[in-house]
């Protein structure tokens, strides 16, 4: 009869033991009591009463959530695939436990739908190029839906906008277009800017005959130097006539 004392005061003993536990700095622990919240407890050492309470663990790091690539048809009815990365924390674990039945699960496809949604409304190009703007359209979408559950989305991020082939090279040809446009337009300046300065160049050297004439003997010199050739430099009528008037003048 003592052994059997003995052998039931030892398994209460393991019994009231195995209700401690000890929960990491970024767990905690929500108590149920025969039913009923209690609360959440931890981090450190608790006590969960066996058979009468029941604990469920919930982590308060913040979680990295995958969001698969969703088939998205724009405002400008463009088929795509967006794909996103969401970024959230349980901040109050009694409401991730009693508001809703799995809360990854549960952000998981309001990410989704919440995804296509937003993208949806807008074009593509706003899309490409506003990226941060969807960022944050989408971040406080998704935020207003899961705080009643105590989960804070702090950042969304769309990863990859796949787009059709058929697009892709008309995206490129568009691109091209538009770097022929600019070549032409910076050529065109330049033109414009090149025939204003000869513009200039020309009515100071029509104001200076002397300076016309120093210009060409430069150029002689510049050809002469560059393609090693003879240059047959015609004399000036303007040094002969001097000599002409005299001779007129002696006759």
């Amino acid at each position: 009869m003592g052994s059997i004392v003995s052998v039931a005061a030892i398994f209460v003993v393991l019994v009231l033991i195995s209700g401690i536990k000890i929960l990491k700095e970024y767990d905690r622990a929500v108590l149920f009591r025969l039913g009923r919240l209690i609360g959440a407890k931890g981090p450190g050492i608790i006590y969960v009463i066996p058979f009468i309470d029941k604990m469920f663990k919930v982590s308060t790091r913040v979680v990295t959530l995958d969001v698969p690539a969703q088939d998205v048809i724009t405002k400008d009815n463009v088929s795509i695939k967006v794909n996103a990365v969401v970024y959230f924390k349980v901040i109050d674990p009694n409401k991730a436990i009693t508001e809703v039945e799995n809360y990854l699960f549960a952000t998981s496809q309001i990410a989704q739908t919440t995804l296509r949604s937003v993208c949806g409304q807008g074009e593509l190009d706003k899309l490409l190029s506003e990226r941060e703007k969807i960022n944050m359209e989408l971040q406080e979408v998704i935020d207003k839906h899961t705080s009643p559950w105590g989960i804070k989305v702090s950042t969304v991020e769309v990863k990859q906008i796949d787009l059709p082939q058929d697009m892709q090279r008309a995206m490129a040809r568009q691109a091209e277009a538009e770097r022929d446009r600019r070549a032409k337009v910076i050529n065109a300046e330049g033109e414009m800017q090149a025939s204003q300065k000869y513009s200039e160049a020309a009515a100071i050297l029509s104001k200076e005959p002397a300076s016309l004439q120093l210009r060409y003997l430069n150029t002689l010199s510049e050809i002469a130097t560059e393609n090693n050739s003879t240059v047959i430099f015609p004399l000036p009528l303007d040094l002969l006539s001097v000599f002409l008037k005299k001779s007129q003048e002696n006759k």
